[in-house]
């Protein structure tokens, strides 16, 4: 049994993860005592309305950043997705038929996405950012700079209803369920252990017997799905099918997932992170709009926090390496141990 420097409620406490959750309280209370509106109710309908496309997207996410890899042409997804929702009920699809071929299409991008990184070996850095500008493109064309409305009420007031008389939305149970899905996925499954192995070296989780070509596409479809659901979302809560729909929104999916403690090089990740990097965000930018901040603001403040998220840890680990450094040698046992704690 391995001996560490730390006890092991430091080492389940003092986390990035558990970081971005004290943050995440801290900026709640604080709203909360100098925000005039932010403790109503109807900051928790609004806010989970609003982070509902975020964390959907943020999930599947996780998983492709854990393995070192990203997608960046999510929110394209989001818009297209749209699109096909809206151009199918207008040509007299049923609601759930388009909802199934909008999901349907959005594994199908996904699906190009993957087979691009995992069998042609291309950086997905750059093949999402092409598909990126394809899957906008597409969207945009096929709408042009119209809009697709009329969707019957009872999807578009189910998308934003509440639960009985409370402040959370019905939304919120389908994300808690495909929170809890993902995260027994990631922490609780083969499948996820091998997600990280394939973040901490590609090579040994070959050699290991990983398929990681066929990991990596499946992830790639889940995004894919995952991102065009979240459209099919963002258009019934919205009540309206556009080609720019959630544009931009790849920018918070990947700062949330960043925020929450996945490393952007790939091997270390937890879903509970994740959520806290998402509900963050969303507390930042609802404070900031009662306080009547402008959008661009916004995107600056979530901004910095993603190059904070990338920064910080690179300048932790530096300073970690200096102060072993400068220990003195021969630190008998106990320096032993103390490496061998901060394997975290």
């Amino acid at each position: 049994m391995p001996t560490h420097a730390r006890p092991w409620w430091q080492r389940a406490l003092l986390t990035r993860e558990m970081l971005t959750l004290a943050i995440l309280a801290v900026a709640w209370v604080v709203a909360s005592a100098t925000v005039r509106g932010f403790d109503g109710p109807l900051t928790i309908t609004y806010l989970v309305l609003d982070i509902a496309p975020v964390l959907l997207i943020a999930l599947p996410m996780t998983l492709v950043v854990a393995t070192g890899e990203i997608d960046l042409s999510v929110a394209s997804v989001v818009g297209l997705s749209s699109v096909t929702f809206g151009l199918l009920f207008q040509a007299g699809a049923g609601p759930w038929q388009a909802a199934l071929v909008s999901v349907l299409l959005g594994a199908v991008c996904g699906a190009v996405n993957g087979a691009l990184v995992a069998y042609a070996g291309l950086p997905s850095l750059a093949v999402t950012i092409g598909s990126l500008a394809l899957y906008r493109g597409l969207a945009v064309g096929l709408l042009g700079t119209t809009a697709v409305t009329g969707f019957p009420d009872a999807w578009t007031d189910g998308a934003t209803a509440n639960l009985g008389g409370s402040p959370w939305p019905v939304i919120t149970l389908v994300l808690a369920a495909l929170v809890a899905v993902f995260a027994l996925l990631l922490h609780a499954t083969p499948f996820g252990r091998d997600v990280l192995d394939i973040g901490r070296s590609r090579e040994a989780a070959r050699f290991s017997g990983v398929d990681v070509r066929r990991t990596l596409l499946v992830l790639f479809v889940l995004s894919g799905a995952v991102s065009a659901l979240a459209g099919v979302y963002y258009t019934l809560r919205y009540g309206s099918a556009r080609g720019d729909n959630a544009t931009g929104l790849e920018l918070q999916v990947v700062a949330a997932v960043l925020l929450g403690g996945v490393s952007i090089f790939g091997g270390r990740g937890a879903l509970h992170g994740v959520v806290g990097g998402v509900l963050l965000i969303g507390v930042l930018g609802s404070a900031l709009r009662l306080e009547g901040v402008t959008v661009n603001v916004i995107n600056i403040v979530i901004g910095t926090a993603l190059v904070v998220s990338v920064v910080a840890p690179r300048v932790a680990g530096g300073l970690r390496v200096r102060r072993r450094a400068a220990a003195p040698a021969g630190g008998g046992p106990a320096a032993g141990r103390r490496t061998e704690g901060d394997g975290r």
